[in-house]
């Protein structure tokens, strides 16, 4: 039988068991707690990090990346920022926020292009009644030209066609480069005709010296004439304004291999490299072309080359220097865009400067028949040869003889072939409205003091009868 003390002790020491049990559990628990806790502690400041990271990306999307993206809509040349954390290149993260930036340009782009339609729209609505208000005005002036006949009032009327001329000629730009029509439709007409109609509507035009090496005749099909002159009278008024006042704007006209090419240097500053390329792209006319690239306000000389040199299928290069340290400018005129005109049926301007290019006739083939000795017409001053101008021996050999001086009377009798005259400088407005006003002065005096039938020759008859009789005597 088991005593108590046995008892008591065994009881003890099972509960010390328990106890210590009990213990190592509670301490394993507590250091799992423990370590746990430390881990929570780690992932919360990991993703309080991450959450600072996001929020510091997001804050950089917004406030760097988004608005550089939309100017590079309009600026190629901008670059956009990249991310604050390189290591998000690549990632999830990194191409969701890509795909935000492309999808804001692409709506950018496209809000861009409706808003500068619409304002293109609304531009080539008042450009065109700009433009019938001017017509209507030049129409006015030239009646009020015909009508009147004093020289001042003339001189006046002039001055203000060709200030309603440059007016005109802006309205039609801007029309042009908003995606209107030139305005005109014109019948076939000589190239240089063309030119000198764009040197015309400009201020300065005075300044501007044309050469024309052209064959005689040559011409511009009818769509073509009115987009040439307004190419020409914008290559020039960029020369013009950007050259000195003193100085001249050279137009050469040359026929090339696949056609014409017009010509125009002037002597200014010229352009640097960065301006070269912004012109040429412009007048290539290869890409859009929308008025918020146009600067403020709007250049849109440019511009308009380049609609009609895409329409036209005309050729402009601006890429080049001029002799003179200005800037170089070739209109290429192809072939299919000429055409050629009789200069005797229908003769080019006045003013139009005459082409350098002389038109030789064909020389008639020599006839090489026998018997057709006798048929040498008889030309004075021809010299043929008889038997008295053969030598002794008779060999058949004609002997060089001294020429002879002919009478006065032969000399006068031979009609001389001098040079054709050289082209006389264009009239200014000032000369022509003068000799206009004069014109018509005379004419009504004339007619006011026209003698009745019967009566003897006027007094200008005679005197044109006189001189024509001074001019045969001498």
């Amino acid at each position: 039988m088991i005593e108590l003390p046995d008892l008591v002790a065994g009881g003890l020491a099972a509960g010390t068991l328990s106890a210590l049990a009990l213990g190592g559990g509670l301490l394993r628990l507590r250091r799992q707690r423990t370590r746990q806790r430390a881990e929570i502690s780690a992932l919360r400041t990991r993703l309080d990090g991450s959450l600072r990271a996001f929020t510091a990306e997001v804050e950089h999307l917004a406030v760097r990346r988004v608005p550089a993206a939309a100017q590079q809509v309009a600026h190629p040349h901008l670059a956009v920022p990249g991310p604050l954390q390189p290591l998000t290149v690549g990632t999830p993260l990194g191409i969701a926020l890509e795909n935000v930036l492309l999808a804001l340009q692409s709506e950018v782009a496209s809000q861009r292009t409706r808003v500068d339609a619409a304002a293109q729209a609304g531009m080539r609505g008042a450009t065109r009644e700009i433009q019938a208000a001017l017509y209507r005005l030049q129409d006015a002036l030239r009646r009020l030209q015909q009508r009147f006949d004093d020289p001042e009032l003339a001189q006046t009327l002039f001055q203000l066609d060709h200030e309603n001329e440059q007016s005109l000629r802006r309205a039609q730009v801007a029309a042009v480069v908003c995606g209107a029509w030139v305005g005109l439709a014109r019948e076939e007409s000589h190239l240089v005709d063309a030119v000198t109609g764009g040197q015309a509507r400009l201020a300065g035009y005075q300044r501007v010296k044309i050469h024309n090496h052209l064959e005689p005749g040559t011409a511009l099909v009818s769509h073509a004439v009115e987009p040439v002159a307004i190419i020409v009278a914008e290559l020039l008024d960029n020369a013009l304004r950007h050259s000195a006042p003193d100085t001249d704007v050279v137009v050469s006209l040359e026929h090339v291999h696949h056609g014409v090419c017009v010509t125009v240097d002037d002597a200014g500053l010229g352009m640097t490299r960065d301006e070269r390329d912004r012109a040429q792209r412009l007048v290539a006319g290869d890409a859009p072309i929308l008025l918020t690239d146009l600067g403020d306000p709007p250049r849109m000389g440019l511009a308009a080359i380049g609609r009609l040199t895409r329409q036209f299928d005309l050729g402009v290069d601006v890429s080049s220097a001029s002799p003179y340290g200005g800037v170089r400018a070739v209109l290429r005129v192809d072939s299919h865009l000429l055409s050629r005109l009789d200069p005797a049926d229908r003769p080019p301007a006045p003013s139009a400067p005459r082409t350098t290019r002389k038109s030789v006739p064909a020389a008639p083939a020599p006839s090489h028949a026998y018997g057709t000795e006798d048929a040498v017409p008889d030309v004075p001053g021809h010299h043929t040869p008889t038997d008295e101008d053969r030598d002794g021996d008779g060999d058949g050999l004609p002997q060089r003889r001294r020429r002879r001086t002919r009478p006065a009377a032969a000399v006068a009798a031979v009609p001389e072939t001098s040079a054709p005259p050289a082209p006389r400088p264009a009239r200014r407005p000032e000369e022509a409205a003068a000799a206009l006003g004069a014109l018509q002065s005379g004419t009504a005096a004339a007619r006011s003091g026209a003698a009745p039938a019967g009566s003897t020759r006027t007094a200008a008859h005679d005197t044109d009868h006189t001189d024509d009789e001074e001019g045969a005597a001498r």
